[in-house]
């Protein structure tokens, strides 16, 4: 019920203190300006990297090789493992029924790639048509590689968005013109971008096969990429993907007579088990920042509470005679609650709102690999307000409770 004398001897209590009710409420404030700072952060985190997984697609899993490190069947360790053609038509006929997408792949890392008086060093990969899903490739211009310019060694290639505004400058088109990649002359056939960047995007894919005969590869990969196909559940969605990286490890360790304990020599990397460790990491931070936020916003309250019962004991005289005359303990703890209550929901909601338009105005500009764009979305904001509500509850409990326990006689008394 709304008691305009109340309210008045609220804003009395404070003109009477004002340095020290400041004081109290800056260390609320502080508090609530530290959490959403620190939410703001992890949230930030979040999108960063989400960033980095939208590089590729969200369940690929990635194969390449290293050396061996352990002794197997009379061969000694140091060797290097090479992936041939094989090794990916096996694993295409023995788990095709299980895959989305599927592509082998050569890689040049130091291409010189020259257009008319342009040149660059760009990374050329030799790859199949699946692999523009792989590598969630949009394609800005032309056509992707299809399994016909495989087949037949055609001297074609796709071209990154950083590699078309290099060379090509202010031409329209790339579209069939020439470039020349290591002194062979590929025709452009596409354009593309990709969700990661410039990184991804200075690169340069043509099909498969020709990169093998151009270049002098032979029969030798350079790595396999797969994905699965969606699943709703998660959880569920990692234990496939587990089952099918231990397959395909112990199919290529066979194949390359390889111990089965050997970790370096087959390394398959598999995004969803990566992500879901990550994202295991991240909500163990945010539940971190949370703590530290409570904690500071707690060190604050326990200020209030000092500060209302050092208000309290200023009061116990007028306390005992608001009791003598019929006053109820409900009706002192309600003026002692509401007082702790409006201090704390003021100083926190200038703590949130000077949080809140830090991160609306300096978070968009925030952008490294691992934190972008940090804010603090409208459900983290109610639960902020609620913290206040129930953070000035706490600091007025006990003060007031000791209030409600005032005897008149003794109140009177006070000096």
């Amino acid at each position: 019920m709304f008691s305009l004398e109340r309210w008045e001897e609220i804003f009395d209590t404070i003109r009477k203190n004002k340095l020290r009710t400041f004081l109290t409420g800056v260390s609320v404030a502080s508090g609530i300006f530290i959490l959403v700072i620190l939410l703001g952060v992890s949230t930030g985190m979040q999108n960063g990297v989400q960033s980095q997984f939208q590089r590729d697609a969200a369940n690929r899993i990635s194969v390449w090789t290293g050396v061996t490190s352990v002794e197997y069947k009379g061969l000694n360790p140091g060797r290097r493992i090479q992936l041939k053609n094989r090794d990916y038509d096996l694993a295409d006929r023995k788990y095709q029924d299980q895959l989305e997408y599927k592509s082998a792949l050569y890689r040049i890392w130091g291409g010189l790639i020259n257009y008319k008086n342009e040149s660059g060093n760009y990374r050329v990969e030799g790859v199949l048509p699946d692999y523009q899903f792989l590598e969630s490739a949009t394609l800005t211009d032309g056509r992707y590689i299809n399994y016909s310019d495989n087949d037949e060694y055609r001297k074609v290639a796709v071209i990154g968005k950083k590699v078309y505004n290099d060379l090509f400058k202010d031409k329209k088109s790339a579209v069939n013109k020439f470039i020349e990649i290591r002194g062979v002359l590929f025709k452009v056939i596409g354009v593309y971008t990709d969700p990661g960047g410039e990184r991804e995007e200075a690169r340069v894919f043509v099909p498969l096969k020709t990169s093998q005969k151009v270049f002098g590869a032979g029969e030798d990969l350079g790595g396999l990429a797969f994905t699965l196909p969606q699943e709703e559940n998660f959880d569920q969605a990692v234990k496939t993907s587990q089952e099918f990286t231990a397959k395909l490890a112990k199919q290529l360790k066979e194949s390359h007579t390889i111990a089965p304990e050997d970790e370096s020599a087959i390394r398959i990397s598999n995004s969803l088990e990566n992500m879901k460790t990550v994202y295991d990491m991240m909500r163990n931070i945010r539940l971190f920042f949370w703590f530290v936020g409570i904690a500071t916003i707690l060190a604050g309250v326990v200020g209030v509470s000092n500060i209302m019962l050092i208000i309290v004991k200023e009061r116990t005289k007028e306390i005992g005679i608001r009791k003598a005359l019929g006053a109820q303990p409900l009706s002192v703890i309600g003026m002692i609650l509401h007082e702790s209550v409006f201090v704390t929901t003021i100083a926190g909601f200038f703590g949130l709102l000077l949080g809140m338009l830090l991160l609306e105005f300096v978070g968009p500009m925030v952008e490294t690999d691992f934190i972008s764009n940090p804010t603090v979305n409208f459900q983290v904001a109610i639960t902020t307000v609620i913290i206040l509500i129930f953070a000035g509850a706490i600091a007025g409990f006990f003060p007031a409770w000791k209030a409600a326990r005032i005897k008149p006689i003794v109140a009177l008394r006070d000096e």
